[in-house]
């Protein structure tokens, strides 16, 4: 059964469908300055449905065989309001998941990310059998920081030219949240 769980009355997490290709390029389109400063650089062409349609198959396939949890958040009218994702899930003596998110502009400051990420930290325990999430952020974005530690996040680390964002390799801050005591 698909991963869902309702953040609020009018936004639920879901996972990620084969059909949500037009409603994710409709919300990163919406969303292109306000991600920006924390997005990698991101071609043209990512902005069109069909490049979403083209490759959003191959998020879908990931939640199939394991290797990732892709979710949206979704408004009660149907418009994707955010990302949340679980990727490079190693399994073995690692158990463990990387997650990335954004929300939507117009829902910041609301708690829905913090309630997003509680969620999936239980989801990739209980039904995952994971025992360690990852997250990073740039070191100037003290939001997404403080989602992290709502969320029972811990930093852990300091990861200098970590990832490419908006065009230039940036360091970060590390964070982790272990599920098992």
């Amino acid at each position: 059964m698909p991963f869902e769980t309702r953040l609020a009355d009018d936004v639920t997490l879901r996972e990620l469908a084969k059909d949500d290709a037009v409603a994710v390029a409709h919300a990163y389109a919406r969303n292109r300055e306000h991600l920006e400063p924390w997005d990698p650089a991101r071609p043209e062409e990512f902005f069109t449905e069909q490049w979403h349609k083209d490759r959003l198959w191959v998020q879908v396939l990931a939640n199939t065989n394991g290797s990732a949890l892709h979710t949206v958040l979704e408004s009660a009218d149907g418009e994707v309001v955010g990302r949340l994702n679980l990727t490079d899930i190693v399994r073995g003596a690692f158990e463990n998941g990387h997650v990335g998110y954004w929300i939507d502009a117009r829902y910041t400051g609301r708690g829905l990310m913090t309630a997003a990420l509680l969620a999936l930290a239980d989801h990739a325990r209980d039904e995952l059998g994971l025992h360690r999430l990852q997250a990073a952020t740039l070191p100037h974005n003290v939001a997404s920081q403080a989602v992290l530690g709502r969320a029972g996040f811990e930093k852990i680390g300091y990861a200098p030219s970590y990832l490419k964002i908006a065009g230039s390799w940036q360091d970060h801050v590390v964070f982790q949240r272990i599920l098992h005591d």
